[in-house]
């Protein structure tokens, strides 16, 4: 076994995204076409790791100053990897890895686990490799996750909601009018949070149109009227609900319950997964209780999804 590192170059980009169609817990938010949307806020530190002259690793990341990310455009992120990777090899790959960000001055690697529920097949080589490299924990996220089919019962709250939207002549369907969305979804944000969309609309209706296969929306609806909604980012394994929103009419009808209902129960009814997204703050220390519990309302129970920091 010889490893070598190159850095990512744009005359890689299409076995890079080869790579990732193949991998083992890889999704479309590594595929160059979806990172490199946001390259002029991201110094690309990305990597490809070579086994003589097969890539076996890539390694999507980011960096500032001495600190590399992997990557900081995105949730999640680590060594995207084949069915052949073996944890021996991913010691090998984290050595050859180190060398090379501590040559080119590195100081500090902040590593992203990428959650097993987004896994194909096993691929936690990483994890044991972060143990190995005395890693620290940093962050835990906490995700929402239920196995539709297969999940508790939803509370009768929930049940309720579900009922309450149904009988006011609600339906949900999907739609690429990002634009009328935006609108509720900055509205909401702004009062509730004093915060915008991560995304613009223009960037989010880039990314529908780049990946429509993979960012959904869909939302309530009452005589045509936009009520509230989720956008769906969909993988192999999972549907990650982002951008969860509904205007005061919508809340007060249930929207966003009779909205995972239909997703849950009809639109991915034989997904693997169906993610309702982190419910913490404050790089997990803090708990949002009462979202939480909205969530685990249909029956979603906690998966951890662990940030490391490695010292070069």
């Amino acid at each position: 076994m010889t490893l070598n590192v190159v850095p990512y170059g744009p005359e890689l980009r299409d076995a890079w995204n080869a790579r990732v169609a193949s991998s083992k817990n890889g999704t479309f938010l590594f595929d160059r076409g979806y990172m490199d949307y946001h390259a002029a806020r991201f110094a690309d530190a990305s990597l490809v790791v070579y086994d003589d002259a097969a890539p076996v690793a890539l390694f999507p990341a980011s960096r500032a100053g001495d600190v590399v990310s992997s990557h900081g455009g995105l949730t999640y992120g680590g060594f995207v990897t084949g069915d052949d990777m073996t944890a021996e090899q991913m010691l090998g790959v984290f050595d050859v890895a180190a060398a090379h960000f501590a040559k080119e001055g590195v100081a500090t690697v902040r590593y992203k686990t990428v959650p097993h529920i987004y896994h194909r097949i096993p691929a936690e080589e990483d994890r044991y490799a972060l143990f190995r490299v005395g890693a620290r924990l940093v962050r835990r996220d906490l995700l929402a996750v239920l196995t539709p089919g297969s999940a508790p019962k939803y509370q009768e709250r929930r049940r309720r909601g579900v009922k309450k939207a149904r009988q006011s002549g609600m339906t949900v369907t999907e739609t690429r009018d990002f634009g009328s969305y935006w609108a509720i979804l900055d509205r909401v944000l702004g009062e509730k949070h004093g915060a915008k969309p991560v995304h613009s609309l223009d960037e989010i209706a880039m990314l529908g149109d780049r990946f429509s296969a993979n960012v959904r929306l869909f939302v309530a609806e009452d005589a045509g009227r936009m009520l509230g909604g989720v956008v769906v980012y969909e993988s192999g394994t999972v549907a990650h609900c982002q951008y969860i929103a509904a205007d005061e009419d919508g809340r007060h009808r249930g929207a966003l319950d009779l909205v995972f209902d239909t997703l849950i129960t009809s639109v991915y009814a034989k997904k693997r997964y169906f993610d309702f997204g982190i419910s913490n703050e404050e790089d997990g220390r803090v708990l949002n209780a009462g979202l939480m519990a909205q969530k685990e309302g249909f029956g979603a129970r906690a998966v951890a999804h662990d940030f490391y920091e490695m010292t070069l």
